[in-house]
């Protein structure tokens, strides 16, 4: 079974974390960006998508499922999720997650 492998954003090399920045790593990725600001208690049950995607964390803790296997992401990490892999996200804690949310292009 694939595993999920947590990217981290690496200020020595990419410089400072924002919204700007992250969106720009992951547009010359090949791809398509937008941002989500996702409540407290925000729960998304297992789904699926038929493209591969990119969820990225600017803020907050998202605790994201996926091959059975679950990982929190705090600010300036993201995971990859291919097209039709099962997956869920969750918020976890009192503060809401921005994240960046990009499909390949």
């Amino acid at each position: 079974m694939p595993e999920v492998i947590v990217c981290r954003w690496d200020s020595s090399v990419d410089g400072v974390l924002n919204e700007g920045s992250l969106r720009r790593k992951l547009e010359d990725r090949g791809y398509r960006v937008s941002s989500y600001t996702y409540s407290p208690g925000t729960y998304f049950s297992d789904h699926k998508h038929g493209q591969s995607k990119i969820d990225a964390v600017l803020s907050g803790t998202f605790r994201m499922g996926m091959y059975g296997e679950f990982v929190d992401l705090g600010p300036g990490d993201w995971i990859e999720v291919p097209a039709g892999a099962t997956h869920s996200a969750e918020v976890i804690g009192n503060e809401p997650v921005v994240s960046l949310d990009a499909i390949k292009i």
